[in-house]
């Protein structure tokens, strides 16, 4: 399994909220980490760093190797995290900070992910891409219900509002699925900064150039820029070998 990770501030932000690492705990699993935080020029580069970092911190320490245990490690930490975060923003430095989160294990074929936000996770896989996360935002509950078509939904001026972050005062609804992978697949985390800006059929035209993964993460960013660079931009891209699924 290969990954690549790059994080872009965009063309039109001061700073950039996005933050990403990855983390190998004491049985050799990966984790990846990805956060986009909010709240004031100051509070959501804090709020994204803080997750990320003491989520990997905690990973670390881990020895886990059954699937189970990783799950219920997500659910435990994400909500301590959520705890944390919000303590901190009730501070007048720091109001009203809070971050998205993708949090992603690899056990041999097999992905663990949890999400809380409007980052997302894909699959690519035979020239297609598969959304695997829902996105915890107003208008995709509005999509749910019926009320918006997708197609309103990209350019709904209230997009932007999410309904989980971590950092919040009610505990966390938290999605965890699994996901088997294959030879050939990609899985694509990323904060909205790439998705809100270029399409699933651009972003699977790039994933599937012959070109080294490293170049193929920094298309991805060229290419939100390239669409107005409207946000941070946050990308990790996950190539999936024959060796991962034997």
């Amino acid at each position: 399994m290969k990954i690549a990770l790059q994080t872009d501030i965009g063309l039109k932000r001061s700073n950039n909220q996005d933050f990403i690492n990855k983390y190998t705990n004491k049985s050799d699993i990966t984790l990846i980490v990805l956060a986009d935080g909010m709240g004031g020029h100051r509070a959501g580069n804090i709020a994204s760093e803080m997750a990320v970092t003491d989520l990997g911190r905690s990973w670390v320490n881990t020895e886990f190797t059954e699937l189970s245990e990783i799950r219920d490690w997500m659910f435990e930490a994400i909500e301590a995290e959520n705890q944390k975060i919000y303590e901190l923003g009730q501070t007048d430095d720091y109001k009203g900070m809070g971050t998205t989160v993708e949090v992603v294990a690899f056990l041999g074929n097999v992905a663990i992910f949890a999400h809380v936000g409007d980052s997302r996770i894909g699959l690519i896989r035979d020239g297609q891409y598969t959304l695997l996360t829902s996105d915890h935002s107003l208008v995709n509950a509005l999509v749910k219900a019926g009320q918006l078509t997708e197609e309103e939904a990209a350019v709904h001026p209230q997009k932007n509002i999410i309904t989980q972050s971590v950092g919040q005062a009610a505990p966390l609804e938290i999605d965890v699925a699994v996901q088997v992978l294959e030879a050939e697949d990609y899985l694509l985390i990323n904060s909205d900064g790439l998705t809100n800006l270029v399409s699933n059929q651009m972003i699977v035209d790039i994933i599937s150039e012959e070109t080294s993964l490293d170049v193929k993460t920094e298309a991805l960013i060229e290419q939100a820029n390239f669409e107005g660079g409207l946000d941070n931009i946050t990308v990790a891209l996950v190539a999936v070998e024959s060796e991962d699924v034997e």
